[in-house]
């Protein structure tokens, strides 16, 4: 967060922030047109007509001339005159007399960039239009002074609010006032705004309509009487071009609209900035406004805060999307809904510390999954199924304490294998070749475990053993019953692949074999054994200890080439599902409590 906000201290975001402002104009409701204003274009048609550019003194003075007759309040010429144009100077100099004629100059950063105004008009009757751009390229501020003088705009709603008795001060804060209104200065980090040049007193440009601005004619409208008398009386009257050959024009927050309106004229952005300070002065239409700089950086932070808390609340990846994109949205509408009310306040800030602090935190979580993960699946020894896995680690909450799987007793169904005669296959074969046999062995019954939804506790050098239904407790009959059909289903595969092991092994000239299996299901508890340096998925109980006896049991007894062995107690779940034979009542090595035994012969 603090390399946000120091790169935002350094304008890094003000590209951001200025694109969401364009965004938020083009989105707004449009206002009506001005009606104290009247603009006069000067067309392309118009210098056809003409067939001379600059319009020369006659033509503009012809202008001023209609325009008079019908009581202009005031007239602003946004054509620079500091020559004369032949024919008709004098006509114009006569026309300039009048005094609600306000002209304008350029000024410069040195004398040889500065325009000067119209010789013949007083200081009072002179404007400045320099049009402040932003470094992208767009108008967004308009200039009311700069170096003690007042702007073409300002000089211009001066001349309009006179009459209404509304004159100009300065705030003991050194801030302009008309009326009741006071015009605040924007500084270099107003809004969006991050060490923009804050020369000159300038406000930020509340554009009142991307086209129609008020009522608009044509230069040849006016010198040939074509306009209703009633849009000049008592109007502010401006006269500029709007021909594109002569690029007069300034893009917009309008003019990256997917419409792609045309850049605006200059003579239209100085009629935008005169409605502005009219509408404050006179309609009570309030003015940008901004929040400090304290403020501003409490709503980045409380947003960044709010991205973080989120990140870390919500686990599930729909919410994590969903969620964090109507937080964004959310941001969005709070910002546009302060704009609708005169507050710009920073937007793409906020939505990145959000997003910042969300993924950091989403990440980070990540990263502590992946590490509990790593460890639940070390303590298994990675030796589950992808649906006990996926189960375990939803529970994680519950199986995780302090680094260790706690003791846990439920019911499960143990299953141990073993290979007949290994001892006298060893003696026969050299330790890497019965190593590389021995694996592909245990590989292949380790798979079938797990295919069947079980996990494999330990290897006994030629066995395994392997449990079904843990970690996860199952708490209705059906599981169980479930748990101890996989082990029996699986017990029945290692045969069948056993078989073919044995037909590959012979055409290798490798030795043939054959398996025990012993089932049992009861009561165990699980958990984690060993320290902290050496740990493993353990499984102890009674009936870790029958499920091996069965195994052993009755060794000389032939039961084909994979025998399995199963107790009363397996037996009770498996609801007559496979083909068994009773062994009878057997006393297996270490119990003093016979039980019964069966053999599993295949399935019904």
């Amino acid at each position: 967060m603090i390399s946000l906000l120091v790169i935002r201290q350094l304008g890094g975001l003000q590209p951001l922030e200025l694109a969401a402002f364009d965004s938020m104009v083009q989105w707004r409701p449009e206002d009506n047109p001005d009606p104290r204003l009247l603009i006069v274009e000067i067309t392309e048609a118009d210098l056809q007509l003409i067939k001379q550019w600059p319009v020369p003194d006659s033509i503009l003075a012809q202008v001023l001339a209609n325009l008079q007759r019908h009581k202009p309040r005031v007239i602003g010429i946004d054509l620079f005159r500091d020559i004369a144009i032949p024919p008709g100077h004098e006509a114009l100099v006569q026309q300039l007399q009048k005094p609600n004629i306000i002209g304008i100059n350029f000024v410069g950063y040195d004398s040889m960039s500065t325009i000067p105004p119209p010789p013949t008009l007083p200081p009072e009757r002179i404007g400045f239009v320099n049009i402040p751009v932003d470094p992208d390229g767009v108008v967004r501020r308009q200039f009311m002074f700069t170096s003690g003088l007042k702007s073409f705009s300002v000089q211009l709603a001066l001349a309009y609010l006179k009459p209404l008795g509304i004159k100009p001060k300065l705030t003991v804060n050194k801030e302009y006032q008309l009326g009741n209104v006071i015009f605040k200065k924007l500084e270099s980090n107003s809004g969006g705004y991050q060490n923009i040049d804050a020369g000159g007193y300038k406000l930020l440009l509340n554009y009142r309509t991307p086209k129609n601005l008020a009522h608009t004619v044509t230069l040849t409208d006016i010198l040939q009487n074509k306009i209703n008398p009633n849009l000049v009386k008592d109007k502010i009257v401006l006269i500029g071009t709007s021909a594109p050959s002569i690029k007069d024009v300034f893009p917009t927050p309008y003019s990256s609209t997917q419409i792609r309106l045309r850049e605006m004229p200059g003579v239209v952005i100085h009629g935008h900035a005169i409605s502005q300070i009219l509408s404050a002065v006179l309609d009570e239409k309030p003015l940008f406004r901004f929040w400090s700089e304290p403020v501003e950086i409490l709503w980045i932070f409380t947003w960044a805060i709010l991205g973080g808390y989120l990140g870390f609340k919500w686990k599930k990846t729909s919410l994590l999307i969903g969620g964090s994109l109507l937080c964004l949205s959310g941001l969005g509408l709070i910002s546009y809904g302060l704009f609708l009310r005169m507050f710009w306040v920073p937007v793409a800030a906020p939505m990145l510390g959000f997003i910042l602090t969300f993924t950091g935190t989403v990440i980070a979580q990540v990263r502590e999954s992946q590490q509990q993960q790593y460890m639940v699946m070390k303590l298994l020894g990675q030796q589950t199924s992808s649906d006990i896995a996926e189960t375990l680690w939803t529970e994680r909450s519950h199986l995780i304490n302090s680094g260790l799987l706690p003791p846990k007793t439920l019911t499960a169904t143990i299953l141990f294998t073993d290979l007949k005669n290994f001892s006298t296959i060893a003696e026969k074969q050299s330790s890497e070749s019965l190593m590389i046999w021995l694996n592909e062995y245990l590989s292949a019954m380790t798979d079938i475990v797990l295919k069947h939804q079980g996990i494999v506790s330990k290897f006994t050098g030629d066995g395994l053993m392997a449990a079904f239904g843990v970690p996860v407790a199952r708490t209705t009959f059906e599981a169980i019953a479930k748990d101890a059909e996989n082990a029996v289903n699986a017990a029945l595969e290692m045969g069948q692949h056993l078989q073919q092991l044995n037909e590959q092994w012979q055409q290798q000239g490798l030795p043939s074999v054959g398996m025990r299996v012993g089932i049992y299901t009861g009561t165990v508890t699980v958990g984690s054994l060993g320290g902290k340096n050496r740990l493993e998925y353990g499984l102890i109980g009674d009936s870790v200890n029958i499920a091996s006896r069965l195994e052993s049991c009755e060794k000389h007894r032939e039961g084909g080439i994979c025998r399995i062995l199963i107790a009363q107690e397996t037996l009770n779940y498996l609801k007559g599902r496979f083909v068994v034979e009773s062994w009878g009542e057997l006393t297996l090595k270490g119990k003093e409590i016979p039980i019964t035994v069966y053999q599993v012969l295949g399935k019904f």
